[in-house]
């Protein structure tokens, strides 16, 4: 008999784009984001057992007040291990400040991963040690909000060195030779580049240093970065990002090697790995969750408009054969059971 089938990492993106009173009152829970996160990557479990990990961003918080938070684990199970710690933290708090409860502006002041905006990442290891250093989200910080940015991906990229290399020609010091340090530094030296031409540019504007920040968040070019970043980028990926004050983004390969689908209404935008995912945790119907296309980006701004912007010029699709495998496999276990019945 032949080993078992290995699946690629799953990733999940979630931005809520009402306020968080809204969750309250409709459905009960401020904590609604992180409920839907869990299953959303519960329900992608077969995908990477190897780790889990997730980060959430604050919008709108005031200096000096905490908006970003990541958890990883490398645990047997990883999920349970980064959701009880999660629901423990949000259980401590509430207990120990019972003027929270009612609060939601409390809440998401005070407690880590009441929030707008997430990212979660289940791994399958192609790359590098089982260690928890290898674990997504990968967050790459700075005293800049806009400079702050944290990615996941599924994807295997097969010019690993070439890329290190192209850092190190543009005057970087690469901490190792990994996957995804090496992707996530070539987006941060690209968004670097864009908030400093556009904080010369609110400059020449006259705005002051302070407002600069607000007019920053406002033109970030999210697809020009992604475009300059990706040049060199050889296989196949899925990569997902969230900026510091809000944005965020998941591109697709040129080949659709990686799979990627999304779905958006008035109250949320998700992006997953699969689509039965974003179904069965939504309650949608297949036709309204939607296949990002090859080499296109989706592009969630802070203000959550939502946009679909082609990055890289298409190639001939080439799913990927554990992705084909699995989907063939799970359509013939449902057909079995239909006919069991």
């Amino acid at each position: 008999m032949s080993d078992a089938i290995k699946h690629e990492c799953g990733i999940a993106l979630l931005r809520l784009l009402k306020p968080l009173e809204y969750y309250k009152e409709k459905y009960g829970s401020s904590f609604y984001g992180v409920q839907k996160m869990y299953l959303l990557m519960e329900k992608q479990h077969n995908r990477g057992q190897d780790g889990a990990g997730l980060a959430s961003i604050k919008i709108d918080m005031e200096p000096g007040q905490r908006y970003i938070s990541r958890i990883r684990s490398n645990d047997a199970q990883p999920i349970q291990d980064i959701f009880a710690q999660i629901n423990g933290r949000i259980s401590t708090e509430l207990q120990e400040h019972p003027e929270y409860l009612n609060d939601i502006a409390l809440q998401k002041k005070e407690i880590p991963y009441i929030a707008e905006l997430f990212l979660g990442h289940v791994r399958y290891g192609t790359f590098g040690k089982n260690s928890i250093e290898s674990v997504h989200p990968f967050l790459r910080q700075n005293n800049w909000m806009h400079r702050n940015l944290i990615v996941a991906g599924n994807f295997n990229m097969t010019n690993v060195k070439e890329l290190f290399q192209s850092l190190v020609d543009l005057g970087q010091h690469p901490k190792e030779l990994a996957d995804t340090v090496t992707v996530m530094e070539k987006i941060g030296h690209f968004l670097d580049d864009e908030v400093t031409d556009l904080y010369q540019n609110c400059k020449n504007e006259g705005y002051s240093k302070l407002e600069a920040s607000a007019v920053i968040a406002e033109r970030l070019n999210i697809p020009r970065i992604l475009e300059r970043a990706s040049r060199n980028w050889d296989g196949g990926y899925a990569m997902a990002g969230l900026i510091g004050h809000g944005d965020a983004f998941v591109l697709r390969d040129p080949a659709g090697i990686r799979p990627t689908f999304y779905y958006a209404d008035d109250e949320i935008a998700v992006v997953a790995s699969e689509r039965p995912v974003i179904q069965t945790v939504f309650n949608v119907p297949f036709e309204k969750v939607k296949e990002l296309e090859p080499g296109s980006a989706i592009i969630i701004k802070k203000s959550g408009a939502v946009s679909i912007k082609e990055v890289r010029k298409p190639l001939t699709k080439k799913a990927c054969s554990f992705e084909r495998i699995y989907f063939q496999e799970e359509a013939m276990l449902k057909f079995t059971k239909n006919v069991r019945n």
